[in-house]
């Protein structure tokens, strides 16, 4: 298998999760290639994981026309770096197959296995889809919609859920093995894997000004690497006890400790959510013309599991939205608690092993 994506986690987590049920299913015998970004986060996060990856010298596209000249002229290399590891795995194996995930990594990748007549199935995780899938899926002789979302020609499948990302046991085991007090209840915040400034500028505001709200709790918050030393220090001079940590690895124990959380709204951390249970307050990212985010979490807030609030960029413009549903969600238990039974009521997800068998029976 060649898995094409990279640029962010929610690219990659989908990939490792049905290369797990796809080991489960042969026998831990499937052969696979990570064909990802140059980024660092790609790097740290598949050299983590243990899996072989090939980078691409691909870059951003953007609609400014120095960044549309990058990208134009880094397609050539990056389609004959794509080319190469197919024609290695041909080589190996005699036969090859691409799973997509989507983005910039993936159209040089889906360009070359359609040079090489290599098969190809697009995993689509964002509602709606964005211009790089349309076009990818147009290629794909399956495309598979994360989400359950009907679309004409495509097979809608439950979301995607990498095993480390499933809690492992009950909320007192969970918050005891990563440090925190196990008896006490835990708000998780993340802005997923390389976290979000105005997320986190945002809790630094929330603990400012309620912090009697949270008198009872303690805080696990993933900031990403930039805004770490500033939200450790909002939270110790509101006297709120949190764990922050720029990066959570085991996003399973981190969501198997929480009973509420504030989150980021893509593809991979909708899943999760939906996957564990956790009633979530929901701020999709800002600056996406699509509002893509807000439509993942949409199916999550109709079933009443979550709450979808703007991110107002300024703190005390978000204040006034998610401010407002979070300082409900800490009052009420019984909101809290019909929320997780909504989210049960969504059933299983099942998505990695349906892609899993799809793949070995194309």
């Amino acid at each position: 298998m060649i898995f094409a994506g990279g640029g962010t986690g929610g690219h990659l987590y989908p990939s490792l999760a049905v290369l797990e049920r796809l080991n489960e299913k042969v026998g831990g015998g499937a052969r696979a290639v990570f064909v990802c970004s140059s980024r660092a986060v790609d790097r740290a996060i598949l050299e983590r994981e243990g899996v072989e990856f090939v980078p691409l010298p691909i870059a951003t596209p953007a609609m400014r026309p120095v960044a549309i000249a990058r990208f134009v002229g880094s397609w050539g290399a990056s389609v004959r770096v794509a080319r190469g590891a197919i024609r290695r795995l041909r080589d190996e194996c005699g036969g090859v197959r691409v799973l997509s995930t989507g983005g910039f990594v993936s159209a040089p990748t889906v360009q070359a296995a359609r040079a090489e007549r290599c098969p190809v199935a697009l995993l689509n995780l964002d509602t709606p889809p964005g211009k790089a899938n349309r076009w990818l899926a147009r290629h794909a002789a399956l495309v598979l919609n994360a989400g359950r979302e009907a679309r004409a020609g495509w097979t809608a499948i439950a979301p995607v859920v990498r095993k480390a990302a499933l809690a492992p046991g009950d909320a007192a085991t969970c918050r005891r093995a990563i440090g925190l007090d196990p008896d006490r209840r835990t708000l998780l915040v993340t802005g997923a894997s390389q976290g979000a400034s105005s997320v986190n500028l945002f809790m630094a505001a929330f603990v400012r000004a309620h912090a009697a709200e949270l008198g009872d709790w303690q805080v696990l918050h993933q900031t990403g690497p930039k805004d770490a030393d500033a939200v450790r220090g909002a939270y110790a001079h509101a006297g709120v006890p949190a764990l922050v940590v720029e990066y959570i690895g085991a996003m399973g124990v981190a969501w198997g400790a929480a009973d509420l959380a504030v989150a980021r709204a893509g593809a991979g951390t909708v899943a999760e959510v939906w996957a564990n249970r956790v009633p979530t307050v929901f701020l999709p990212f800002p600056y996406h013309r699509d509002q893509h985010q807000r439509h993942n979490a949409e199916p999550l807030e109709r079933a009443g599991g979550a709450v979808i609030a703007a991110d107002l960029i300024e703190p005390a413009r978000t204040m006034t939205t998610a401010g407002v549903a979070l300082v409900e969600l800490l009052r009420d238990a019984a909101r809290r608690d019909a929320m997780r039974a909504a989210l049960a009521s969504l059933g299983p997800v099942d998505g990695a092993a349906r892609i899993a068998d799809a793949l070995l029976r194309c």
